[in-house]
């Protein structure tokens, strides 16, 4: 019978974490942050593909999220309300997730290829959400722009929410959802 690998997997994410800010992520191994959770290196590589990996494991989870309330979001709405139904769907998901998610954030600023492997899944992200509007019947180029938008929004304010953790998600999410619809209202005099 298989065992669970979930706890391993965890233990092997956290000490990641902690191997990166202590020495930075150029300066660790594989074998170290396996050794740190207690598991051996060929474990490690059973649940990671490579050392980057191991901090970017939830996105799939949030990508199969997102796209199934896009699925099934009622016919009627338009991209950006759908996107935005979506996006709220997934704030417990990422509330869960800050104690982990926080630090990470740091770790990938500070190392360029973390930053580019973290466009490359935002990219990901958002053609996946386009593709899952082009499946509703939007059109492809209003699903790419729509997908493109509703990122850079909700990217927008999970920073704000991680530079507050006080402020409600939620908010700050149709805040920068309405700051999209005021980009095409006339200027006031």
């Amino acid at each position: 019978m298989p065992r669970d690998g979930g706890p391993a997997r965890l233990r092997l994410q956290q000490a990641a974490l902690e191997l990166y800010q202590e020495h930075g992520y150029d300066q660790v191994t594989t074998a170290e942050i396996a050794a740190r959770a207690g598991v051996t290196e060929r474990t490690f590589y059973r649940h990671f593909a490579d050392k980057r990996e191991v901090l970017f494991d939830g996105e799939k989870v949030l990508r199969d999220a997102l796209v199934t309330v896009v699925a099934g979001a009622p016919e009627s709405l338009a991209p950006l309300p759908v996107l935005l139904r979506a996006f709220r769907a997934v704030i417990p998901m990422l509330e869960r997730n800050r104690p982990f998610s926080e630090p990470r954030r740091h770790v990938i600023a500070a190392t360029p290829a973390l930053r580019e492997r973290a466009q490359a899944k935002t990219t990901i992200l958002t053609e996946a959400l386009a593709t899952a509007l082009r499946e509703r019947g939007v059109s492809q180029s209003v699903a790419s722009l729509a997908a493109q938008i509703g990122m850079a929004a909700f990217g927008q304010a999970a920073a704000v929410w991680f530079n507050h953790p006080d402020r409600d998600p939620d908010k700050l999410l149709s805040a920068a959802f309405e700051d999209i619809r005021a980009l095409g209202a006339p200027l006031a005099p």
